[in-house]
């Protein structure tokens, strides 16, 4: 439906950068970051695309800033009791923060105009573990595995064709179907001992898997060069 004027004047005389993201983050969210455009978030606003320049210069400014607003959405926890704990929490929190916003996968760590967000949470997450005493390349080596986890998981769950337990069985059966348990005896093994079980969940792997990534990292900081001499 086309905007009448008095809505667009309504909504010009309410509209600030803020706004304007705001609006780019529900276009991404409902139709996917490739619909993102000033025409786009102007029609989603109800105004014409040219008062967006007032508060943004161009789509590769929406860009970075609606990856800043999903990097705000991330908990830094500054009252975790220690580094393992604050990890975790941040982990838990960007996978959720991912998960609402899905189209922000391949856009997280490739912007070169980073926000204040993202500036914040990347200096938060190297400092805690500075502060635990990782070197600095082995923080480094942490926050890439963390991120990769996170990031690999959230994109995997998402492209998973199923959603209930109902769906997966019927996944499951329909592999089971075409697969010859003596030629595949582990895959066969897994879908019927493990994610066929009562009360299997998919995301409850999330968890398990972050705290074998937590162990490693407790050890590499514990081992020969793990810490920081400083």
């Amino acid at each position: 439906m086309t905007p009448t004027p008095e809505r667009q004047r309504a909504s010009r005389s309410s509209l600030s950068r803020d706004r304007v993201l705001e609006g780019a983050a529900r276009v991404a969210d409902e139709r996917g970051v490739a619909s993102v455009s000033m025409r786009k978030v102007a029609e989603h606003l109800g105004i014409e695309a040219m008062s967006l320049y007032h508060h943004v210069a161009n789509k590769d400014e929406i860009l970075d800033g609606i990856v800043d607003l999903v990097f705000a959405e991330i908990e830094l926890p500054d009252d975790a009791v220690d580094w393992r704990s604050a990890m975790r929490r941040r982990a838990l929190s960007a996978r959720a923060a991912l998960s609402r916003h899905t189209w922000a996968l391949g856009l997280m760590d490739s912007r070169r105009n980073p926000g204040p967000a993202t500036l914040r949470h990347h200096d938060w997450v190297i400092g805690c573990l500075r502060g635990a005493g990782f070197s600095i390349a082995t923080a480094a080596q942490a926050f890439s595995t963390l991120d990769s986890y996170v990031y690999g998981f959230v994109l995997q769950e998402a492209n998973l064709p199923f959603d209930t337990a109902g769906e997966l069985e019927d996944v499951a059966d329909t592999i089971r179907q075409r697969l010859p348990a003596d030629r595949y005896p582990h895959l066969t093994e897994m879908i019927t001992d493990h994610a066929l079980r009562p009360g299997y969940a998919y995301a409850n792997e999330f968890e398990t898997g972050l705290d074998l990534i937590l162990d490693g990292l407790e050890r590499t900081l514990d081992g020969p060069g793990g810490r920081s001499g400083s």
